[in-house]
């Protein structure tokens, strides 16, 4: 792979203007989004992403030019946003607004794309980071 695989731009635009049918089309029906803690299918991982945007209607994303590695794609991303809708996840109780500004460290996402989709999303395992960082600052356990 020589060039960044068009799915991987849609993906990045569904994200920045929040719209998770965009999202659902450019990822693999046995998408696997890997986390020290769990891994959840696509299902979960696009519930996630409306209740992180119902949560954080200004929730805000800013990245570095994606770098294309052996293992797949590298994206250092930047996440931001303020707490002013309830949060409200399958199987978790509702978290109300707290009005509480949530800023996620620079952190890599690693990609693996399997022809026109994405396969396999990788959050980098640091102190903070997303998506159990977003809970920790508002106060809430990561479920």
């Amino acid at each position: 792979m020589n060039t960044l695989p068009p799915v991987l731009l849609s993906y990045i635009a569904g994200l920045k203007t929040h719209d998770v049918e965009k999202i659902a089309t450019t990822v693999s029906e046995d998408l696997r989004f890997i986390t020290q803690a769990s891994t959840v299918n696509k299902g979960r991982f696009l519930s996630f992403l409306r209740a992180l945007y119902a949560a954080f209607p200004d929730w805000y994303y800013d990245h570095d030019k994606p770098e294309l590695r052996d293992d797949g794609i590298a994206v250092k991303w930047r996440q931001s946003g303020t707490h002013t809708g309830t949060l409200a996840l399958p199987g978790m109780v509702a978290v109300p607004a707290t009005g509480k500004k949530v800023t996620i460290p620079e952190q890599f996402f690693f990609y693996r794309v399997r022809g026109d989709l994405i396969v396999e999303i990788r959050p980098e395992p640091i102190a903070g980071g997303a998506p159990q960082g977003i809970f920790e600052q508002i106060g809430v356990e990561w479920p």
